[in-house]
């Protein structure tokens, strides 16, 4: 699951925070109602820097920390396109433990020059065994709008590229973008010889 963009823990303002954890929580309520375990996730940015980017990512870090475990368990951080990139997740990750959720389109936008397979490997290696298997964004940029727009079709050649650079990691995918149901049917065609997709059987 994926709540909205105003749930910011790092944020400066108490009623900010506050908020934040009634939807946080109102999400984890309803995963624990689905009698789903710790695999079903909740992503989130870790935020705004507020001019001061380290006591930002210090911020996010401790109100984490003052979470219940049954909130806890359910979280995952993903990086953004504008702030906060991969490397920065991986930091928060290797002190607070908390997995990371790869967006590429994101990546792709801002980085520090890393290596596909370098970051699928790392954030990879940030989910246990009851978090389950690791899962990935994946979209791309809207052709003529401001950068960072999501596509509204499936991109057939970026797509491919993905695929085939991201090999042989493996991992849960979930597709950004706008026509929904329509891309995600040109993926699945796209993705039938490919080692890593699973055909489900009646």
């Amino acid at each position: 699951m994926h709540p909205d963009q105003f749930i910011v823990l790092n944020t400066p303002r108490e009623l900010v925070f506050q908020r934040s954890m009634a939807e946080i929580t109102y999400h984890a309520e309803v995963l624990d109602l689905m009698g789903l375990d710790a695999t079903a996730k909740i992503q989130l940015h870790i935020g705004g820097v507020y001019a001061e980017k380290p006591k930002s990512m210090e911020r996010f870090m401790t109100r984490y920390h003052s979470l219940d475990t049954r909130l806890k368990r359910r979280l995952v951080i993903e990086n953004d396109e504008k702030s906060y990139s991969i490397h920065d997740c991986l930091l928060i990750h290797k002190k607070i433990r908390i997995p990371v959720l790869f967006d590429y389109f994101h990546h792709t936008l801002l980085n520090n020059n890393e290596p596909l397979t370098y970051v699928l490997e790392r954030c990879e290696k940030t989910w246990g065994s009851e978090d389950g298997i690791p899962m990935v964004d994946y979209s791309s940029q809207k052709p003529h709008m401001a950068k960072g727009a999501h596509a509204e079709h499936l991109d057939n050649s970026d797509f491919s590229r993905f695929l085939l650079q991201s090999k042989p990691y493996d991992f849960d995918l979930m597709l950004e973008i706008k026509d929904k149901e329509r891309s995600a049917t040109k993926a699945l065609k796209m993705l039938e010889s490919d080692s890593r997709f699973i055909h489900l059987t009646k």
